[in-house]
Protein backbone atom coordinates (compact mmCIF):
# COMPACT_ATOMS: atom_id res chain seq x y z
CA UNK A 1 0.00 0.00 0.00
CA UNK A 2 2.40 2.83 0.73
CA UNK A 3 4.24 1.99 -2.92
CA UNK A 4 1.23 2.23 -4.22
CA UNK A 5 0.52 5.16 -2.52
CA UNK A 6 3.70 6.62 -3.72
CA UNK A 7 2.68 5.99 -6.93
CA UNK A 8 -1.20 7.16 -7.63
CA UNK A 9 -1.26 6.15 -11.38
CA UNK A 10 -0.60 2.59 -10.31
CA UNK A 11 -2.96 2.70 -7.96
CA UNK A 12 -5.71 3.71 -10.20
CA UNK A 13 -4.76 1.12 -13.09
CA UNK A 14 -5.06 -1.88 -10.31
CA UNK A 15 -8.44 -0.26 -9.06
CA UNK A 16 -9.94 -0.48 -12.95
CA UNK A 17 -7.88 -3.92 -13.17
CA UNK A 18 -9.96 -5.32 -10.33
CA UNK A 19 -13.04 -3.43 -11.56
CA UNK A 20 -13.27 -4.61 -14.47
CA UNK A 21 -12.47 -8.28 -13.64
CA UNK A 22 -14.16 -8.50 -9.89
CA UNK A 23 -16.73 -5.69 -10.72
CA UNK A 24 -17.84 -5.14 -6.72
CA UNK A 25 -17.59 -9.14 -6.11
CA UNK A 26 -15.52 -10.50 -3.58
CA UNK A 27 -12.43 -11.66 -5.86
CA UNK A 28 -12.17 -15.40 -5.86
CA UNK A 29 -9.74 -17.55 -6.76
CA UNK A 30 -10.18 -17.52 -10.94
CA UNK A 31 -10.73 -13.58 -11.09
CA UNK A 32 -7.68 -13.17 -9.20
CA UNK A 33 -5.47 -15.41 -11.95
CA UNK A 34 -6.70 -12.89 -14.31
CA UNK A 35 -5.01 -9.78 -12.13
CA UNK A 36 -2.09 -8.97 -14.32
CA UNK A 37 -1.68 -5.80 -13.63
CA UNK A 38 -1.65 -6.89 -9.64
CA UNK A 39 0.70 -9.27 -10.19
CA UNK A 40 3.28 -7.07 -11.82
CA UNK A 41 2.75 -4.04 -9.10
CA UNK A 42 3.34 -6.89 -6.68
CA UNK A 43 6.24 -8.58 -8.47
CA UNK A 44 8.06 -5.01 -8.16
CA UNK A 45 7.47 -4.25 -4.87
CA UNK A 46 8.87 -7.76 -3.82
CA UNK A 47 11.84 -6.74 -5.94
CA UNK A 48 12.69 -3.32 -4.49
CA UNK A 49 11.43 -4.29 -0.81
CA UNK A 50 11.90 -8.75 -0.34
CA UNK A 51 10.53 -9.15 3.04
CA UNK A 52 14.11 -11.20 3.75
CA UNK A 53 17.00 -9.72 2.41
CA UNK A 54 19.45 -12.53 2.57
CA UNK A 55 19.19 -16.13 2.94
CA UNK A 56 21.99 -18.47 4.76
CA UNK A 57 23.15 -21.29 4.38
CA UNK A 58 25.29 -23.75 5.96
CA UNK A 59 27.42 -26.72 4.33
CA UNK A 60 27.59 -29.73 6.64
CA UNK A 61 29.88 -31.69 4.51
CA UNK A 62 32.12 -31.00 1.53
CA UNK A 63 29.95 -29.74 -1.20
CA UNK A 64 30.33 -28.67 -5.03
CA UNK A 65 28.82 -26.09 -6.37
CA UNK A 66 29.34 -26.02 -10.37
CA UNK A 67 33.05 -25.17 -10.16
CA UNK A 68 32.90 -24.68 -6.82
CA UNK A 69 34.55 -26.47 -4.07
CA UNK A 70 33.12 -25.28 -0.37
CA UNK A 71 34.58 -27.74 2.52
CA UNK A 72 32.09 -28.42 5.60
CA UNK A 73 31.01 -26.34 7.86
CA UNK A 74 31.08 -23.00 5.75
CA UNK A 75 28.38 -20.79 6.02
CA UNK A 76 26.73 -19.25 2.46
CA UNK A 77 25.25 -15.68 1.87
CA UNK A 78 22.94 -14.92 -0.98
CA UNK A 79 22.37 -10.86 -0.31
CA UNK A 80 18.73 -11.30 -1.93
CA UNK A 81 18.58 -7.50 -1.64
CA UNK A 82 21.68 -6.75 -2.98
CA UNK A 83 20.96 -8.62 -6.19
CA UNK A 84 17.55 -6.99 -6.17
CA UNK A 85 19.35 -4.33 -6.89
CA UNK A 86 21.79 -4.81 -8.89
CA UNK A 87 22.14 -2.18 -11.95
CA UNK A 88 23.90 -4.92 -14.19
CA UNK A 89 20.81 -7.55 -13.98
CA UNK A 90 17.53 -5.07 -13.99
CA UNK A 91 19.17 -2.08 -15.24
CA UNK A 92 20.12 1.49 -14.59
CA UNK A 93 17.00 2.62 -13.14
CA UNK A 94 17.00 -0.54 -10.73
CA UNK A 95 16.23 1.83 -8.05
CA UNK A 96 13.00 3.09 -9.71
CA UNK A 97 9.22 1.49 -9.78
CA UNK A 98 8.74 0.40 -12.83
CA UNK A 99 6.05 -2.23 -13.01
CA UNK A 100 6.26 -2.64 -16.68
CA UNK A 101 9.16 -4.91 -15.88
CA UNK A 102 7.42 -7.96 -15.67
CA UNK A 103 5.15 -7.93 -18.66
CA UNK A 104 6.81 -10.76 -18.86
CA UNK A 105 8.44 -12.40 -15.35
CA UNK A 106 11.19 -14.03 -17.69
CA UNK A 107 12.13 -11.12 -19.18
CA UNK A 108 12.34 -8.69 -16.03
CA UNK A 109 15.87 -8.80 -15.87
CA UNK A 110 19.00 -9.90 -17.49
CA UNK A 111 18.65 -13.20 -15.67
CA UNK A 112 15.40 -15.22 -15.03
CA UNK A 113 16.76 -16.39 -11.29
CA UNK A 114 17.31 -12.67 -10.19
CA UNK A 115 14.34 -12.62 -8.57
CA UNK A 116 14.06 -14.37 -5.58
CA UNK A 117 11.84 -12.69 -2.78
CA UNK A 118 10.89 -16.34 -1.67
CA UNK A 119 14.16 -18.37 -1.63
CA UNK A 120 15.31 -20.61 -4.74
CA UNK A 121 14.95 -24.56 -5.86
CA UNK A 122 14.16 -26.65 -3.22
CA UNK A 123 14.55 -23.85 -0.45
CA UNK A 124 11.58 -21.91 -1.97
CA UNK A 125 9.25 -20.68 1.05
CA UNK A 126 6.46 -23.68 1.15
CA UNK A 127 3.64 -20.66 1.66
CA UNK A 128 4.83 -18.55 -1.52
CA UNK A 129 1.91 -19.72 -3.63
CA UNK A 130 -0.65 -18.85 -0.47
CA UNK A 131 1.41 -15.64 0.43
CA UNK A 132 0.72 -14.00 -3.11
CA UNK A 133 -2.72 -15.20 -3.05
CA UNK A 134 -3.39 -13.81 0.20
CA UNK A 135 -1.85 -10.38 -0.88
CA UNK A 136 -3.76 -10.34 -4.41
CA UNK A 137 -7.08 -10.87 -2.24
CA UNK A 138 -5.97 -8.45 0.60
CA UNK A 139 -5.05 -5.48 -1.97
CA UNK A 140 -8.13 -6.27 -4.74
CA UNK A 141 -10.09 -5.90 -1.69
CA UNK A 142 -8.77 -2.95 -0.48
CA UNK A 143 -8.76 -1.11 -4.16
CA UNK A 144 -12.51 -2.09 -4.88
CA UNK A 145 -13.48 0.05 -1.95
CA UNK A 146 -10.94 2.34 -0.99
CA UNK A 147 -8.34 5.36 -2.28
CA UNK A 148 -5.19 5.72 -0.21
CA UNK A 149 -2.66 7.99 0.25
CA UNK A 150 0.16 9.09 2.05
CA UNK A 151 0.43 10.96 5.14
CA UNK A 152 2.18 14.59 5.00
CA UNK A 153 3.90 13.27 8.13
CA UNK A 154 5.38 9.71 6.58
CA UNK A 155 9.30 9.47 6.05
CA UNK A 156 10.44 6.62 3.80
CA UNK A 157 13.10 4.78 6.03
CA UNK A 158 12.98 1.18 5.14
CA UNK A 159 14.74 -1.06 7.90
CA UNK A 160 15.50 -4.39 9.05
CA UNK A 161 14.04 -6.31 11.94
CA UNK A 162 13.98 -10.06 11.24
CA UNK A 163 12.33 -8.94 7.90
CA UNK A 164 12.42 -5.76 5.93
CA UNK A 165 9.81 -3.39 7.61
CA UNK A 166 9.28 0.93 7.46
CA UNK A 167 11.22 2.33 10.01
CA UNK A 168 8.62 4.87 11.30
CA UNK A 169 5.48 2.84 10.24
CA UNK A 170 2.78 3.27 7.61
CA UNK A 171 0.88 6.42 8.08
CA UNK A 172 -1.92 6.08 5.38
CA UNK A 173 -4.48 8.01 4.98
CA UNK A 174 -7.40 5.92 3.31
CA UNK A 175 -10.54 7.38 1.75
CA UNK A 176 -13.83 5.46 1.05
CA UNK A 177 -14.68 4.52 -2.41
Amino acid sequence: MIVLALHPEWQEMAREEVLQVCGQKEPNFEALIHLKIVNMILNEVLRLYPPVISLYQHTYKETRIGNIHLPARVDLTLPMLLIHHDPELWGDDVEEFRTERFLGVSRASKDQLALFPFGWSPRTCIGRNFAMLEAKMALAMILQNFEFNLSPSYIHAPRTVMILQPQHGAQIIIHQL
